[in-house]
C-alpha cells in the first residue's frame, strides 16, 4: 500500500480543491514524496538485517509494525508538506524492515519443493496492498484513504504475534530443541527435521567474519550477482512507471479514465502475482525471469512508440488509445509474475545461512539506491529525453539483464541451500552420519 499510495494521493495533494495541505504540491515535492520512502530504506537496510540476524525474523517483522502505524498515524494529521514527507520516512522504515526480513523468513521456513512458491507470497500480498490503494485512493477524501490504510495496517499486525520463528534463527542461537520442535511442526515429520538440522551443522553452523568473507571468491561471486540483480530490478524502470502510475496515464490523453486503468492495473499485478506462485517452483527461475523479460521489453517499446506517435502529433484513434494501456498490462504483468517476485526468492537462495542477512542486506541497498535514482529522476528523464526515448532506454536495459541472467545466475529450483553452493563454485564437506 505503501508503494501505491504516491499514485492517487499525488493527483490529491496536486489539485488546490483536494489537498490538505495549505496550498498545491510542486513536481519537486511530489518527486520527494515518492522517492522518500526509498532514499530512507537506504540507510535503514543494515540495521535491519542487524535486528533480523540478533533478535530473530519474526520480531523483526512484528517490529516493523511500529513505523507503519506511526506514518498512518501522521497521514491523517498532516496539515504542511514536511509532515507528509515525515510520514514517508517513517513508511520507508517499515518497508526497509519488511524486505530485508521477509524473504529470509520464508526461505528458512519453506522446504526446496515449496521454496519459490511461498517466496512468492511476497509479491501477493504487495500486489494486494496496491490493489486496495488504486481501487479505494481515487474515490474517496484523503482523510478516509488514510483512515482505511491504518485500519488495513492495525489488521495485518495482529496475525504476525502469532507466527513461529525461523528455525535456522532457532538453530544459530543455539535452541536446537526449539529448532526441531518447529522444524517438525514445519514439515510434518521429525525424520525430516532431524535431516534439515544436520544439514544446518553441515553448512551453516559458523559465526560471520567479515574479513574472511571480503576473501570468500564465492561469496564475492555470490555478492556481484545480487548487486547486478537488485541494480537491474529498479534499472528497468518499474517503480518509476507504477509512482506516477495516474499521472502517465492522464499525459497519455486515452480514452479510457485514469483511475479506471490504475485499478485494471493494480488487478493484473494481482493475477501476476498469483501465478508467479503456480509456476516458480514447475519451471526454472531462470526460464521464468528470461521470458518476463522479454514480454516487458514489448510493453516498455509499446509506451515508447504510443508516446513518439503523440509527440510528433499524429491523431490518437483506434488502436492507438489502447496502446499505453495494453502496453502497461504488459510490462506490469510480466514484472509481477517474474522478476517482481522471484528476486525475493532467489536472492536467499543464493547465500548459505551465516551470510543471508548480510548478502540480503546488499541486494535490498543496491535495489534502494537504484530505485531512488529511478524515481526520482524520472520526471527529468522524461523532459530533457522525452516519454519516448525514456522507455527504449528502459527497454534496452531488459535485454542487458535479460543477457546477465542467462550468463551469470545459476538455477536454484528444488536445490537444497548446499547444493545452490555447489552450483556456484563452492566446497561443501559433508556431515558425518
Amino acid at each position: 500500500m505503501a508503494v501505491a499510495w504516491i499514485s492517487p494521493v499525488m493527483v490529491k495533494l496536486s489539485n488546490s480543491a483536494d489537498t490538505v495541505l495549505s496550498r498545491p504540491i510542486t513536481p519537486e515535492e511530489g518527486s520527494w514524496l515518492a522517492s522518500a520512502t526509498i532514499i530512507c530504506a537506504f540507510f535503514v537496510n543494515a540495521l535491519a538485517a542487524y535486528l533480523a540476524e540478533h533478535w530473530g525474523r519474526k520480531k523483526s517483522i512484528v517490529i516493523s509494525f511500529l513505523p507503519k502505524i506511526t506514518a498512518c498515524i501522521l497521514y491523517i494529521v498532516a496539515t504542511e508538506f514536511w509532515m507528509l514527507l515525515l510520514s514517508r520516512v517513517f513508511d520507508g522504515i517499515a518497508e526497509s524492515m519488511v524486505c530485508v526480513t521477509v524473504p529470509m523468513y520464508a526461505a528458512e521456513v519453506a522446504n526446496r519443493e515449496n521454496r519459490g512458491a511461498l517466496g512468492a507470497i511476497l509479491q501477493i500480498y504487495a500486489s494486494f496492498g496496491v490493489v486496495l490503494m488504486l481501487c479505494i485512493g481515487p474515490y474517496v477524501s484523503y482523510a478516509n484513504l488514510n483512515i482505511a490504510y491504518l485500519c488495513i495496517s492495525v489488521l495485518a499486525f495482529v496475525p504476525t504475534i502469532f507466527l513461529p520463528d525461523s528455525p535456522y534463527f532457532l538453530f544459530s542461537k543455539g535452541r536446537i530443541d526449539e529448532c526441531q520442535r518447529t522444524l517438525t511442526f514445519l514439515r510434518g515429520s521429525e525424520s525430516l527435521a532431524k535431516e534439515e538440522i544436520k544439514e544446518y551443522s553441515t553448512n551453516n553452523n559458523r559465526k560471520i567474519d567479515m574479513k574472511l568473507l571480503l576473501r570468500n571468491k564465492i561469496f564475492l561471486k555470490t555478492i556481484l550477482i545480487i548487486t547486478v540483480l537488485g541494480i537491474g530490478l529498479q534499472s528497468i524502470g518499474y517503480n518509476a512507471v507504477t509512482f506516477y502510475l495516474q499521472t502517465i496515464l492522464e499525459t497519455s490523453n486515452t480514452s479510457i479514465k485514469s483511475e479506471i486503468a490504475s485499478v485494471i492495473m493494480g488487478f493484473v499485478q494481482l493475477s501476476a502475482a498469483f501465478c508467479a506462485q503456480m509456476i516458480t517452483d514447475r519451471f526454472g527461475r531462470k526460464i521464468i525471469l528470461i521470458t518476463t523479460l522479454f514480454g516487458m521489453c514489448l510493453g516498455l517499446i509499446g509506451l515508447g512508440i504510443f508516446f513518439k506517435i503523440k509527440d510528433d502529433g499524429h491523431p490518437i484513434e483506434g488502436f492507438l488509445n489502447y496502446l499505453p494501456l495494453i502496453s502497461l498490462i504488459l510490462f506490469i504483468f510480466c514484472y509481477s509474475a517474474g522478476l517482481g517476485s522471484t528476486f525475493w526468492i532467489i536472492v536467499p537462495e543464493l547465500l548459505e545461512g551465516p551470510t543471508r542477512a548480510v548478502g540480503v542486506t546488499v541486494a535490498l541497498t543496491t535495489t534502494t539506491l537504484s530505485t531512488f535514482v529511478t524515481t526520482k529522476y524520472f520526471v527529468y528523464m522524461n523532459n530533457y529525453l522525452q516519454p519516448a526515448t525514456t522507455y527504449w532506454i528502459f527497454a534496452g536495459i531488459c535485454v542487458v539483464y535479460c543477457l546477465f541472467i542467462i550468463v551469470c545466475v545459476p538455477e536454484t529450483k528444488q536445490k537444497s541451500f548446499g547444493e545452490i553452493q555447489k552450483a556456484l563454485g563452492a566446497k561443501i564437506v559433508e556431515a558425518e552420519s
